[in-house]
Parts: C-alpha cells; structure tokens; sequence
C-alpha cells in the first residue's frame, strides 16, 4: 500500500489527505479521478498534461477516469489568477476547442478506460431555482478568503457576481459524479476544497485533492503559456518538440523529467545521482526528448527527430525546410535587427539586439558581435537564431 501510494503522490505538490486516500484505496474498488479541463483555447501543451500524466499513473493502476470538459463553466470564465473578470467565450468556440482536447487527451489516456463528462450536460439542465439553491451553500465572506478575489476586493477591482459560481460550480461536478479524488494545479486549490466542501453537505464521503505544480515553461522561470511564446504544444511538429526540449537547462530537465516522464522514478532517480557523479546531460535530454516525441508522433517519428536535431546541431548541417526571403531595402542596406524581425526570426528589433547582445545570432554560421551590422543590397546570407530558427535571405532593392 506505501509504495503504490508513493508512486501515485510522485511529483505532486499536495495531497489532502493522504490518510482518506489510503482509506479509499483500502476498500480494493476503482476510485473514481476527476480532472476538469476548461476548453478556452484549441490546443493542449505539456504544462496541461502534467494533470493528464497523473491520470494515466492512477488509470494503469486500475482506477476509474472522469475526464471532464468545462464546457459550461468555460462560458463563464476561471477567474483564479485574474486582477479582472474574464471574457466569456462563445459557446460556438467552447465546442469547438473541446473536439481539439477529446482529439489530443487520448494521446496519453486510455480512451477504453476513460469517461469523458460535459458539465453542461447536468449545468443546463438546472433550474434558476436550483441555482439558487447551489449559490446558497456558500457565503460571500469565505469567497473573498480566496487570494486572487481578496485582492480585487482591496484594490477596489470589480468582481463580477458570476465569478462567485465558477468554484461553486466546479465543486457541484464534483458531488454530481462522486469523485473520489480529484486533480488540480495548485492554483486551483481553493476550487478543488468546494468540492469537499459541496459532497459533505450533500451526504457524499468527501473527496481528496490532489494538487500538481505548475510545469514552467522553456525559460525555466514562468508558467508555461503560449501568450508568453514558452510553451511545447502537443500538435507541435517532432523536430520542433525535440529541439525545444533539448534547449532546456540541465536543471530543469529534471523538473520536465519529474512531472512529464513516464519512467519509474527510481530509474530518474538514478540517472540524476549519474549526472551529478560527472554523467553528460545531454544524453538524458535526448532521452526526455524522445520520450516525448514518441508518446505524441510513435517511435519512427521520435528516431527521426534525434537524427534531425544530430545532423542540423552537432555535425552543423543546415534544415532541409529553411524559409526563404527576399527582403527589400534602401540604398544604405538593411539593418540587421530589422532584417531578423522581418524574417519572422525574432518577435521585434529590440528583441533581436538582445539576441545579439545573448550570442545566438550567426550569419552563415558566425556568431554575429555587432548590433549596428547593415546587410547591403545583393547579400544573401544564411541567418540563425538561437538552435532552431533558420532563414535565407536576399536583400534586395526597394
């Protein structure tokens, strides 16, 4: 019992209560796990499936999954986290995100051992009598013990009265489908208590919450997102997946490691202590790497992957597939970080001098030092950002 316990806590941040999961675990039935997913955009990235990961570790363990989408609640927005009421989103684009999470979440679960819920499918049924019903079993001033309404309040920031329903809402799925455990990032922690707190007054044994961080993105410092362009989307091509993992820093490889691997952790644990004994990196980056891009694109995809990455970064071959440009200037030339931004290799000038300034600018394979550099007109040169951008470019005259 301690050590499949050990193995389902690995890599969470917080479980309440380990004692009540025990208990459960105890009484030798499939628990029911509940993990809610709100479709507020169309893909999925390795940060939402440090959540999935951990269904798939209590799935092979013979337990029951509540895959549930927030189609409903995805209308009203989460607002854990925001200084400001969310926009709500359609219904015709909740729907339409949802197919893409059915699509991706069954690259890792079991779709034989895996219940996929809409809590629209009870949310609108409700009557506003029932609603009310809902709203009364929590009250105003235990909603503004959560930090993020807290602060609004303070600030003098409105809180719309919608938002008070979404935790009572996320809790209510919760008694609906008698979950026994259910999954969060520890962001939702307030949220997954209403659940508890809910299936108590409802008569249900409550359920335990489990909390899981919150994966950072390639920069190592912030979350995952892709607003912040950081991010591993798990429909992103095998050469792009491999290539952004093995960007990673050697420390947080064994964060991705911990919270995204499928390995036994005393096989982790013992790469790491070899890696700290004077062991290469690189070689467990390339197996993360291929691990990765093999539960997502197979086994032929995740070889070809690391020949790719061999040949373009360590024998200094150039990508098959590079963009090509032809770039207009004046007579004086194109500046240089114009030039990357207009290649699409950078965000902005600014971000390309300090690319530069970084050292991971190269014009046909040398490292670019001046920021001030203007390619003239006629030039066509191979230019790189970082490991993985590639262009060809021609300046040519306005």
């Amino acid at each position: 019992m301690q050590e499949l316990l050990a193995q389902l806590r690995y890599g969470a941040d917080e479980l309440l209560l380990e004692t009540e999961l025990a208990a459960k675990l105890a009484e030798g039935r499939p628990l029911r796990i509940k993990a809610g997913f709100d479709p507020t955009a169309p893909d999925l990235h390795l940060g939402h499936t440090v959540l999935i990961n951990k269904l798939r570790r209590f799935q092979d363990a013979g337990h029951h999954i509540l895959f549930l989408i927030g189609d409903f609640t995805a209308m009203i927005g989460d607002p854990t986290g925001k200084n400001a009421t969310r926009k709500p989103l359609s219904q015709e684009a909740v729907q339409e995100n949802a197919k893409t999470y059915q699509a991706q979440v069954f690259k890792i679960l079991d779709p034989a051992k895996t219940e996929v819920v809409f809590n629209s499918a009870w949310m609108g049924a409700m009557s506003s009598a029932e609603m009310i019903q809902l709203a009364a079993k929590h009250t105003v001033a235990r909603m503004l013990e959560r930090d993020d309404f807290n602060k609004r309040y303070k600030n003098g920031q409105a809180i719309a009265i919608h938002e008070f329903l979404y935790p009572l809402i996320q809790g209510y799925d919760s008694v609906v489908l008698k979950a026994d455990l259910e999954l969060g990032g520890t962001d939702q922690k307030f949220n997954l208590l209403m659940g508890r707190h809910l299936q108590e007054i409802y008569g249900q044994k409550p359920q335990v919450v489990m909390t899981m961080p919150i994966l950072e993105g390639l920069d190592g410092v912030q979350k995952m997102s892709k607003s912040l362009n950081n991010y591993i989307g798990i429909a992103d091509a095998p050469d792009d997946m491999f290539g952004k993992i093995m960007s990673i820093s050697d420390d947080l490889m064994w964060r991705y490691f911990q919270l995204l691997s499928f390995k036994p952790m005393a096989e982790i644990e013992t790469w790491r202590a070899a890696c700290a004994a004077g062991g290469n990196p690189r070689d467990y980056k390339v197996a993360l790497g291929q691990e990765i891009v093999e539960r997502f694109h197979g086994w032929q995809a995740a070889q070809q992957a690391l020949e790719n990455f061999q040949a373009r970064f360590q024998r200094g071959a150039l990508p098959d597939d590079m963009p090509e440009f032809d770039l207009p200037a004046p007579a004086a030339g194109l500046p240089i970080a114009n030039l990357l931004k207009n290649a699409g290799l950078v965000d902005s000038t600014s971000d390309a001098l300090r690319q530069i300034k970084q050292g991971a600018v190269k014009i046909d394979g040398e490292k670019l030092e001046e920021p001030k550099t203007v390619i003239e007109i006629g030039a066509r040169h191979v230019f790189q950002v970082g490991k993985r951008k590639f262009a060809r470019v021609t300046v040519t005259a306005e």
